[in-house]
C-alpha cells in the first residue's frame, strides 16, 4: 500500500496572514459575539499533509465568519509540518517529530522529563486555549480514497452531536490509540459527565479534490449545528448535498502492531465488510482474523511500525 501513488489534487493554501493570531498564540484566532454560548472551534493540519482542513478554514477567515453567539475558534495547529509539505514527497511532512495526535494526556503533556519536540512544544502552546474550547471540530483526511466519515470517540454525546451535524453519512465510534491520546478525546472531551465535546471528520483521502469540499461542508455544518451561525447562511454555501441517512458504526478495538513483521493479507483500503473469521494479516507469527460476524475495516494502514495502529475493526450498530 503505497499512498504516495495518489495524485496531488489540492493545493495547500498560504496560511501565513494567519500567522499573528489573536490570542497570544501564533495562528489561533478567536472571535467573541459578545452574547451568550459555547466556545466552538474548527481546527486544522494537526497533520502537516492534510491540506483540506487548511482549505476550509481560509475560506472561513476569507468570507469573514463571525459568531452569532458564544465564541468561534479558527486555529492551524502543526504549523512545521504544514509549512514542510512538498507536493513531490506528500507523505515526508504528516509530522516534524512525532505524531501530534498522539500527545493529548496530562501525563505526557506534563512530563518534565519527556524529549521536547516540535510537536510537544506545540501542544503545550496551544493547550491553555484548547483548555477553553467547549465543540471542537478536528478536520483530518485519510491515506486511501475512503468514504469520509466522522470519529465521533466511544460516548453517548460525541455520537449525538455527529447526528446533529448530520454529515459525513459514516459515524464511527472508537477510543482511539494505543500509542496515545488524540486531541478530539483530551481530558473532557472524553468525560461523560461533561457538557464539553468533541468530534474528529475524515475527509477522504490526503490530496483528491473532493476532500476540500467535504471540509467545508462538514465545517459549515458542524458551525449551524452548534448555532455558532446561521443555519440559512450554512445551507447557502454548503458545497455539497445533505445525507440522506447515516450509519453509524462501532470499533471493538483497534489493532496494535506488535512486531516488525506485520503485513496484511490483502490490499485492504477502508470500510470492506468481512464475515466473521475472515482472516485480515499476520503480526509475526499471529493470526488477526474478522472477529465479529460483519467485521468492517476501519482506516488501514501504511505505516506498519510497532506500536502503530494497523487497523480499526468495527460492526455495524443502530443508531445512537
Amino acid at each position: 500500500m503505497n499512498t504516495a501513488d495518489y495524485p496531488v489534487e489540492l493545493t495547500p493554501p498560504d496560511i501565513t496572514p494567519y500567522a499573528p493570531g489573536n490570542t497570544g498564540i501564533p495562528y489561533v484566532w478567536t472571535y467573541d459575539s459578545g452574547q451568550p454560548g459555547p466556545h466552538v472551534a474548527v481546527t486544522a493540519v494537526v497533520h502537516g499533509n492534510e491540506p483540506c482542513g487548511a482549505i476550509a478554514l481560509d475560506w472561513l477567515f476569507r468570507n469573514n465568519v463571525r459568531p452569532v453567539q458564544g465564541k468561534l475558534s479558527l486555529a492551524f495547529i502543526n504549523i512545521a509540518a504544514y509549512h514542510a509539505f512538498d507536493a513531490a514527497d506528500p507523505n515526508a511532512s504528516r509530522w516534524v517529530d512525532e505524531d501530534f495526535n498522539r500527545l493529548w494526556s496530562p501525563d505526557v503533556l506534563d512530563d518534565p522529563d519527556r524529549k521536547l519536540t516540535v510537536e510537544l512544544a506545540r501542544a503545550r502552546e496551544i493547550r491553555p486555549w484548547l483548555d477553553s474550547v467547549d465543540l471542537l471540530l478536528d478536520i483530518h483526511s485519510m491515506q486511501h480514497k475512503t468514504e469520509p466519515l466522522t470519529i465521533a470517540g466511544p460516548l453517548q454525546k460525541g455520537r449525538a452531536l455527529a447526528r446533529d451535524v448530520g454529515t459525513p453519512a459514516v459515524v464511527v465510534s472508537d477510543r482511539g490509540h494505543a500509542e496515545g491520546v488524540r486531541m478530539r478525546d483530551y481530558t473532557a472531551f472524553a468525560d461523560p459527565a461533561s457538557q464539553r465535546n468533541a468530534l474528529l471528520v475524515e475527509c477522504g483521502q490526503h490530496w483528491e479534490a473532493p476532500a476540500a469540499d467535504i471540509a467545508l461542508d462538514t465545517a459549515l455544518a458542524f458551525l449551524a449545528a452548534t448555532a455558532t451561525i446561521p443555519r440559512d447562511f450554512a445551507d447557502t454555501h454548503r458545497p455539497l448535498p445533505k445525507p440522506d441517512s447515516m450509519r453509524f458504526y462501532e470499533v471493538s478495538g483497534p489493532v496494535t502492531i506488535q512486531t516488525d513483521d506485520f503485513r496484511f493479507a490483502q490490499d485492504w483500503r477502508g470500510f470492506e465488510h468481512l464475515p466473521q473469521g475472515t482472516l485480515i494479516g499476520h503480526d509475526g507469527a499471529e493470526e488477526i482474523r474478522a472477529p465479529h460476524s460483519t467485521t468492517v475495516l476501519i482506516m488501514p494502514s501504511a505505516r506498519l511500525w510497532p506500536g502503530k495502529t494497523a487497523v480499526r475493526l468495527a460492526q455495524p450498530v443502530d443508531a445512537a
